[in-house]
């Protein structure tokens, strides 16, 4: 995880959990609800899909395991049957999703990557959920745009889940506001990416975080105040905004 200031100097010793997304102050803290509440009930393939991504070089770009247990429990609070998850990676959100949906659930899941995708493939078949997925690969906007022009898409997911592109975060909500059912409901997830939304202009983020913070605080500022869905922004992770959409 990238640092507000970049260094690690004079700074007390940082979770070692691979992947670890945390905003908590207290690394002792989220290792805790790890040992707790996450790892004794963390199902059997998503652990295994956790330790081989974390092998991955891009292994930052996982959804964390805290952030996994959420999911899967949203979408079984919500009875999500049909949904969409714009950001795959190696799919331990995916697998989550997957994991939670009813026998008939389906998604549809797009990414540019097959190749990380197959990553985790193998864990998510040996799941037995592999039939739930419609994975896609390529741009997403392309084919939101496509799905747009297509009344039979409207309103027609119960969930979309978007961890991908942050600076298109905003191209993906204009579109897939008309796709996601009235009580539907849409994640956002790194939205207060790596807490570097309240630091001083000058101070010294890595490139790519200083690159995609205006993006996401330009997502931000705009959720707030569309009056087609409710707002919740949560600590989870690197933060996730939950939209439900209203009218």
């Amino acid at each position: 995880m990238a640092t507000v200031n970049g260094s690690s100097e004079n700074q007390p010793a940082k979770h070692q959990e691979v992947g670890h997304k945390s905003l908590l102050q207290s690394d002792a803290l989220y290792q805790y609800i790890l040992e707790t509440s996450v790892y004794p009930r963390e199902p059997a393939p998503m652990k295994e899909l956790r330790e081989v991504t974390a092998k991955h070089p891009w292994n930052l770009m996982t959804t964390s395991a805290d952030e996994g247990q959420f999911l899967n429990m949203l979408l079984k609070l919500i009875n999500a049957k049909n949904t969409m998850e714009i950001g795959v990676y190696t799919g331990y959100s995916l697998l989550s999703t997957a994991l939670a949906l009813p026998e008939d659930g389906k998604i549809l899941a797009l990414d540019i990557n097959r190749e990380n995708y197959e990553i985790g493939l193998p864990i998510i078949q040996k799941a037995g959920v592999a039939h739930k997925i419609d994975f896609r690969e390529g741009p997403a906007l392309p084919l939101l745009d496509q799905m747009i022009q297509d009344e039979k898409f409207h309103g027609s997911f119960d969930f979309i889940f978007v961890d991908a592109d942050k600076d298109n975060y905003l191209n993906y909500h204009k579109r897939i506001i008309d796709l996601i059912k009235v009580g539907g409901v849409i994640g956002y997830d790194n939205t207060l990416w790596n807490g570097s939304l309240v630091a001083p202009p000058d101070a010294p983020l890595r490139k790519y975080v200083r690159y995609y913070r205006d993006f996401v605080l330009e997502l931000n500022k705009a959720l707030a105040v569309d009056p087609r869905v409710e707002i919740c922004q949560l600590p989870v992770g690197d933060g996730i905004t939950l939209c439900r959409r209203i009218s």
